[in-house]
């Protein structure tokens, strides 16, 4: 989801299994499961920028799986949202962080709170008894 963009649901391919743990007979018949995959080198409708983009940083498939609800087409809903999300998050570009120096004030305030911090580690040591 980049400006305009999103990923199309006809592009996601689903499966659909059954739920694994404890739930009794609903949970071990039912195929509630979803299994939504994305490939980003098969889909017509990603721009070349954002196709490279998601291919470095997800791979050549984007897969989720939910068994979060009972309901099948609650389970797939959620997995849409989530997929659309990881993309998304893939497409931000992160801004370089520019280093900067240390303030001499920051630095003066380092070195007290180690000197503080010094000399109450002192103060618990036993006294120094001179000859």
């Amino acid at each position: 989801m980049s400006g305009d963009w999103a990923v199309p649901e006809a592009e996601i391919e689903f499966r659909f299994t059954t739920s694994g743990g404890p739930g009794g007979q609903h949970a071990n018949r039912s195929n509630t499961k979803v299994i939504a995959v994305w490939r980003p080198e098969d889909s017509p409708s990603v721009p070349p920028a954002a196709r490279v983009r998601v291919l470095e940083r997800l791979g050549d498939a984007v897969r989720v799986a939910v068994d979060d609800e009972r309901s099948q087409s609650r389970n797939r809903e959620i997995a849409i949202a989530r997929l659309r999300a990881r993309v998304a998050s893939a497409l931000v570009v992160e801004h370089p962080r520019r280093p900067t120096k240390a303030t001499r004030a920051s630095k003066r305030r380092r070195v007290d709170v180690k000197r503080q911090r010094s000399e109450i580690k002192r103060g618990r040591q036993k006294p120094q008894i001179d000859d």
